[in-house]
């Protein structure tokens, strides 16, 4: 049976994954510093999820013996490490607390490095096995109002991309999915002008569906995100950037 380690699964896109890959046969270890929201999971999941535990990706301590829990309770299999734990604020950078521009990046590029840097040796063990990383959108276009996020995930991005090459060796497939504003508490819990000019029309279930897809196909970036969109990032580069700069400000109300 294959097997998908989960971090960030209490609620979102976390969750859903869990629940999919749950569906579909996986093994599925689901992990969070939400313990309340783990046990909502698993009693969605009726009995399907295999392995769940509280854990704070920033722990460097405490990832290695989480991870080496749910090895032996997935038969010694780590097909998949889903590293999708991640925090979100929006607002003027000056206008945020400073501990939380720190907490953005300990969660979101620090988490992913602990558990990536902690899974190597099951992934490595696993023929075929892979690393799906959250990024986002704003790890293509620095987002007004979110710059320690976008910073974060930009990291995310580049962590993809040279771990894509140097893990090749070793026959782990690194990619990242990358989607605009998700249905999700996180971005509900973050409203912003921003946010509003965007919109917000991908489901978690939509992510869900495209870490299904990452979990067996190899592609490096997995964007989500309106065809309009979608050709804008590909060909922003004959943009002139001063009118990329003006429709951010404009649409982050700056």
């Amino acid at each position: 049976m294959k097997s998908i380690f989960i971090t960030g699964a209490s609620a979102g896109i976390g969750k859903e994954t869990a629940l999919l890959f749950a569906a579909k046969g996986w093994f599925v270890g689901i992990t969070d510093v939400n313990a309340a929201g783990l046990e909502e999971v698993k009693k969605i999941a009726n009995g399907q999820i295999g392995y769940a535990a509280v854990l704070d990706v920033t722990d460097a301590d405490d990832v290695p013996l989480i991870m080496k829990e749910f090895n032996a309770a997935a038969g010694g299999r780590m097909d998949v490490l889903f590293n999708n734990a991640g925090i979100l604020r929006v607002g003027p950078f000056e206008d945020i607390p400073l501990k939380d521009h720190q907490a953005i990046l300990k969660i979101n590029a620090g988490g992913i490095l602990n558990c990536t840097y902690h899974a190597f040796e099951y992934l490595k063990n696993t023929k075929g096995s892979r690393v799906i990383n959250m990024a986002s959108i704003a790890s293509i276009i620095g987002t007004p109002t979110q710059a320690t996020y976008a910073a974060s995930k930009f990291g995310v991005r580049g962590f993809t991309e040279a771990l894509n090459v140097e893990w090749k060796r070793y026959g782990i497939h690194v990619c990242d999915i990358m989607p605009c504003y998700v249905n999700t508490p996180m971005v509900e819990q973050n409203p912003g002008k921003i946010v509003d000019s965007v919109g917000v029309y991908i489901t978690a279930e939509d992510v869900a569906a495209t870490a299904w897809k990452a979990a067996q196909r190899r592609r490096l970036h997995w964007v989500i995100d309106r065809l309009p969109n979608r050709l804008f990032y590909k060909f922003r580069g004959i943009v002139p950037d001063s009118l990329e700069k003006f429709v951010l400000r404009k649409m982050a109300g700056l």
